[in-house]
């Protein structure tokens, strides 16, 4: 097993002001900001809108189009958008186009109400997790493009500045989307949640003009990867010319090839593994995180509140913490990065159960929200230079589309009854806290199974 190899703080440290970095950053950025429009934006408006919590819920199992974006990764990677790729490149013009849809969303939630039109809602936030979940896959190829094939040290500090950047675009844009929402909701707007989602869609357009200082690398290789595989293929069906004959020249070459060298890379067994850990291990963490903002406002925390305990001050934590992660993934390596954020996430758990028994406490909250969010910036920074050293450099977008949309399978299909979890404990959060923490165990004994087989290359 081939580990990063380790290097000083120093140069570490160094390898954080990369100007690639930077561009990685805004990168991670644009990928997170959809979470917030369909997670705890979506969630309180509706909870707010006198929907009940199973609703909320179940309503989050529009996230669930990220654990299957994987199937038409090899379209974003192949087919060119009229007049953007042209003119800004194949990457970015997917990107734009993507964004423009969310933009359209946001101006859509703006007309509408959920008690009126729930279904509507619910669609156009369909809508926004399609579009958010095909610009990631162009945005992560983009970003691991960024990095040379041999800059085994440069891909995991990039993996901690993507991972910072996603949860900079996730929780300045919900401190922007709560405050907004309760600036507006006192000064008398009833609809202060649809006048939040304009507010919102400015955001979307600046990150847009910050997209085009972000270089986009010449596809000509990849083309001609893709071409080579695809003589192969044809040579093995006999060449032949007719449409059946190039379609299946097509799908061969661009489904089946990335799954295939997945599968001979690692070994049927190993391969299995990788795919149930990579399932389980964020599951408990979704589960809360799905019901978090809602048990916020139940044990009698404002929109206010929960801005600047659990986004602003959650933010810059996950900056820290996640450049620290950064650092001891490279001086350690990735597998006892794993170990340690498995362990510390079912922790932090344990501290929401002690809020929940306890009476209203902003010192306590603080405490729980810090470490939840020191919790999160290991194991998410671990998680990307995981699966960025398992993907085959011939196919990354595709693998790591498969591996992402596979551990987001685990976290929004599961989730989704988070909800309901709570209704039948009879709104216990201590107890349903308790049980997040238990759900990341089977994960760790699976990684714990197979930690000597792993065929990690530090390229």
């Amino acid at each position: 097993m081939i580990e990063i190899k380790k290097q000083s703080l120093s140069e570490t440290f160094a390898i954080y002001f990369d100007k690639r970095m930077l561009r990685i950053l805004l990168l991670g950025s644009i990928s997170g900001f959809p979470w917030v429009l369909i997670g705890s934006s979506l969630s309180l408006w509706l909870k707010e809108d006198g929907l009940s919590r199973s609703t909320v819920g179940w309503a989050g199992l529009i996230f669930a189009v990220y654990a299957f974006n994987y199937l038409w990764a090899p379209l974003v990677d192949r087919i060119q958008i009229p007049y953007l790729t042209k003119k800004i490149g194949h990457r970015r013009g997917w990107i734009v186009l993507m964004q423009l849809l969310i933009l359209i969303s946001l101006g859509l939630w703006s007309l509408i109400s959920p008690t009126e039109n729930l279904a509507l809602v619910i669609s156009v936030g369909l809508l926004i997790a399609i579009a958010s979940a095909t610009q990631d896959i162009t945005v992560d190829a983009l970003r691991i493009e960024q990095i040379g094939e041999n800059e085994g040290k440069s891909m995991a500090a990039g993996a901690a500045m993507a991972v910072v950047g996603w949860w900079s675009g996730y929780k300045l844009g919900g401190v922007i989307a709560l405050f907004s929402a309760d600036y507006l909701q006192n000064l008398g707007f009833t609809n202060y949640w649809q006048l939040t989602f304009l507010i919102l869609g400015v955001l979307v357009i600046l990150m847009n003009i910050g997209l085009m200082f972000v270089n986009e690398r010449n596809s000509d290789e990849r083309k001609t990867r893709q071409a080579l595989n695809d003589k192969i293929i044809s040579d093995k069906l006999g060449n032949n010319n007719n449409f059946l004959s190039k379609l299946a020249i097509w799908i061969g070459g661009t489904i089946s090839g990335p799954i295939i060298s997945f599968f001979k890379k690692n070994g049927f067994s190993i391969a299995i593994g990788i795919l149930g850990f990579v399932f389980l291990f964020k599951v408990g963490e979704a589960f809360l995180g799905r019901m978090s903002i809602i048990f916020y406002k139940e044990i009698g925390f404002s929109k206010s509140d929960i801005a600047v305990y659990s986004k602003t001050l959650g933010w810059i934590t996950t900056v820290i913490f996640t450049l620290i992660g950064g650092l001891f993934v490279i001086r350690s390596g990735v597998l006892k990065a794993m170990f340690l954020a498995g362990i510390i996430m079912a922790s932090t758990n344990i501290l929401f159960s002690v809020l929940a028994w306890s009476d209203k406490s902003e010192l306590l909250f603080a405490v729980a929200v810090i470490f939840d969010d020191i919790a999160a910036a290991f194991a998410t920074v671990a998680f990307v230079a995981f699966i960025s050293l398992l993907v085959d450099r011939a196919y990354t977008a595709t693998q790591y589309a498969l591996l992402a949309s596979i551990g987001t399978a685990g976290r929004t299909t599961l989730a989704s009854s988070s909800g309901a979890l709570v209704d039948w404990l009879n709104g216990n959060w201590g107890l349903f806290f308790i049980l997040t923490a238990l759900m990341v165990i089977p994960s760790l004994l699976i990684l714990w199974s197979m930690k000597n087989k792993l065929k990690l290359s530090d390229k």
